[in-house]
């Protein structure tokens, strides 16, 4: 019998498991999000963050044990400086696992499992959250009810107001600019017509002068 026996086994043996949950950790520390099973994602995350922890202090002796898991010296070394000046103030909890549904084929819970840290969206989001506000829908009754009706009214009143104030000002702008454009129009006939009815004076006596001219040459 196994009571309270939790370990999975992965449908593995354990050299299996161990070189399967070696390459998913190296995965994890390099690209810093892997997709995988639900139950593959839980036991790595078992796996990985001891590992995380103990790159915290940077010895010789922790990049020897580490190294004795990874078997990878890229992974080793971007473990120790980049992953670890970054949870350098978090005191566990490395990694991240989001559900993504079910895997067509098998119909396998899927998800991806991702180093806490290295998400920049989750983590800006967080930062900037607005405040909640709560709107009561208690409806207002007795004395309430009698108190508020008064309010309600004036505040109804004041609100026509503004809105007819808010349309007198929109119209005034555009009363001063018609009488503004219709204004140039009326003069400038005026000034127009003025000079040529004084150009036109002159003309008719010179008229006038010739045929009195001509007619006392015509008499003589």
């Amino acid at each position: 019998m196994r009571h309270n026996k939790k370990f999975n086994h992965l449908g593995r043996k354990k050299a299996h498991r161990g070189a399967m949950l070696s390459n998913m950790a190296t995965s994890l520390i390099m690209h810093k999000r892997i997709f995988t099973t639900v139950p593959k994602a839980k036991e790595l995350r078992k796996y990985v963050e001891p590992l995380i922890t103990r790159s915290k202090e940077d010895t010789t002796n922790s990049r020897r044990e580490v190294f004795s898991l990874l078997q990878n010296k890229v992974a080793v070394t971007e473990l120790f400086q980049t992953v670890s000046q970054k949870v350098a103030d978090r005191p566990g909890g490395y990694t991240r696992i989001i559900k993504t549904g079910f895997r067509l084929g098998d119909n396998a819970s899927m998800c991806f499992i991702e180093l806490v840290d290295f998400n920049d969206n989750m983590l800006s989001d967080g930062g900037a959250k607005k405040p909640k506000t709560r709107r009561s829908r208690r409806k207002a009754t007795g004395d309430d009810a009698v108190a508020a009706a008064p309010k309600a009214k004036g505040a109804k009143k004041e609100e026509a107001s503004s809105v007819k104030e808010a349309e007198k000002a929109e119209k005034a702008p555009v009363k001063e600019a018609e009488k503004a454009a219709e204004a140039p129009v009326k003069e400038t006939p005026k000034a127009e017509e003025a000079p040529s009815t004084e150009a036109a004076e002159p003309e008719v006596k010179e008229i006038k002068e010739d045929t009195a001219s001509t007619e006392a040459e015509a008499k003589a």
